[in-house]
């Protein structure tokens, strides 16, 4: 194992540089770049950690290694009892359902990993079978992956520090309950702006935005203002947009009365935790800045609300091209060269 001695001098140069890149993303904390580069530069420390332990390297290294193996198969399992969940608690909808199907499809995949392992080394099926296998395998765990880092950066989303000092806090709607009042999600955050409105000495601009929609009897917009002035907001710290429909209406709307007003134009979009980022991406497109800011949602409903939102943001042209690109490099290419020369 003397190569792995010599992995700390080999890897500390490429350690320390791939942090400062990191740090040098890092001036825009909101993109989720930032994620790849944060867990490639976690896979290269605990190589270089790992062979630290010179002698002892090979089973600290099996170690960290049985633990991820344990985390991979666990998820399966985990995602599967999420979605029945979801079936107890919310309604039997597609969109509810995400958290079971990606359960059952890692799973899959995982299954594939393991006949390929038991099957291939001992000769029991033939090799192109054994690739076929392979190919499942690995495609389940690039997609896998994909929605890990996005994952990840909801959470990393969580923890990062933002200003309170904010000119205006949009509160992106949702449905409400029985046509007129706030449901919880929603009720989460309009709290995250009130938070945020009180942090700043409350010199910001409320903004509910959301438009009525179909069975509604009022708008969404309408519904937070109530809200806001029951929770002793001033009514003229409220300023209102209920002619939209979609978050990118949302977004159009509140930013064309922004721009309508003098001042200051420090922008905070609160909406639940899981879609700040699809947020910002429409933001940035309607070349508006702003700090997207998470608000808090029940922990059995974030999985599936965390998938659909991957697929919202993932289906978007720029991001599907990217995800064809890296299957078709790291999956589809690699397999067929290792095939060709089998």
């Amino acid at each position: 194992m003397d190569i792995l001695n010599e992995l700390p001098f080999t890897f500390w140069p490429l350690l320390i540089s791939w942090l400062l890149v990191f740090l040098f993303a890092f001036l825009r904390p909101q993109r989720l770049l930032n994620t790849f580069l944060l867990l490639f530069a976690l896979l290269i420390s605990v190589i270089t950690i790992t062979a630290r332990f010179g002698q002892d390297a090979p089973e600290v290294l099996f170690l960290t290694l049985l633990l991820v193996a344990v985390g991979l198969l666990s998820a399966p399992a985990l995602l599967v009892m999420n979605g029945l969940t979801m079936m107890k608690k919310e309604s039997r909808s597609l969109p509810n359902l995400l958290s079971l199907f990606l359960g059952i499809f890692v799973g899959a995949g995982e299954l594939a990993v393991l006949l390929t392992v038991i099957l291939g080394f001992s000769g029991a099926i033939e090799i192109r079978h054994v690739y076929l296998l392979l190919f499942v395998g690995a495609s389940v765990f690039y997609f896998s992956f994909l929605i890990l880092i996005f994952v990840l950066y909801m959470l990393f989303m969580q923890i990062l520090p933002h200003r309170h000092n904010f000119n205006y806090i949009i509160i992106h709607g949702c449905g409400l309950l029985q046509g007129e009042r706030v449901s919880p999600l929603l009720a989460g955050r309009i709290e995250k702006a009130i938070d945020i409105y009180d942090k700043g000495g409350q010199k910001a601009k409320l903004m509910p935005s959301g438009g009525q929609g179909e069975g509604e009897k009022i708008s969404e917009a309408e519904a937070m203002r109530r809200y806001l002035l029951k929770r002793g907001i001033p009514d003229e710290d409220i300023l209102i947009e209920d002619q939209s429909f979609t978050t990118e209406e949302n977004l159009r709307n509140c930013k064309a009365l922004i721009d309508q007003r003098e001042g200051k134009k420090k922008t905070a979009l609160v909406t639940s935790n899981y879609h700040v980022y699809r947020c910002i991406l429409l933001a940035e497109e309607l070349k508006m800045k702003c700090t997207g800011i998470g608000a808090p949602v029940a922990a059995y409903y974030w999985p599936s609300a965390v998938i659909r939102e991957f697929a919202a943001v993932f289906s978007r042209r720029r991001y599907l091209a990217i995800t064809a690109l890296g299957y078709l490099l790291l999956v589809v290419t690699p397999l067929v060269i290792l095939y060709s020369l089998s």
